[in-house]
């Protein structure tokens, strides 16, 4: 499914990213499943996960509480995953294998160009959606004239599940972009 065309531009990013990498496994595929080049919103998380890495995938799919979270209050807010492709500010696991760490700023700097790269790779886009503080940092430096930015809250386990009232929080801010978004 890498090679489908609305992936393949994509899978052929994330294999240039790897190619400059010693530790290529550690930058997961965009989720073919979702809307690839086609998307009209660019969904970016932070850094990919332990199981991120280990299904290869950034991918609403994966077997975390964070992945579940984004199916479920992406689905809640009205979008069809083909609006959409995630992607992270850091595109590389930051972690040790077993946990993620906190991404620094020269975490996010070095993630920054990629980010700005992939950028041009999606003709359809209206809307980036900076999900947590992290995301958020790259507002001021992202080239996307004319593109919507939001930001809002991460959905990882710590901020929605042990406080329900946050995924209120979330939905208002994916409420609003889908009402940007068509």
């Amino acid at each position: 499914m890498l090679q489908r065309p609305h992936i393949a531009p994509l899978t052929s990013f994330v294999d240039d990213i790897r190619s400059k990498l010693s530790d290529p496994s550690g930058v997961p595929y965009f989720d073919p499943l979702d809307g690839g080049i086609a998307a009209k919103l660019l969904i970016v998380l932070e850094a990919p996960g332990p199981k991120a890495v280990r299904s290869g995938f950034v991918s609403r799919n994966n077997p975390d509480d964070t992945a579940r979270n984004v199916f479920n209050v992406f689905r809640q807010a009205g979008f069809a995953r083909s609006e959409t492709a995630m992607w992270n500010i850091v595109p590389w696991y930051i972690g040790t294998g077993q946990k993620i760490r906190a991404a620094s700023a020269k975490d996010i700097r070095s993630g920054l160009p990629y980010l700005n790269r992939l950028l041009a790779l999606l003709p359809n886009l209206q809307g980036i959606g900076l999900l947590g503080k992290k995301a958020a940092r790259v507002k001021l430096d992202l080239a996307a004239p004319g593109i919507q930015i939001w930001d809002t809250p991460h959905p990882s386990p710590l901020f929605v599940n042990r406080h329900p009232e946050n995924l209120g929080k979330i939905l208002e801010v994916l409420r609003t972009i889908r009402m940007q978004i068509r």
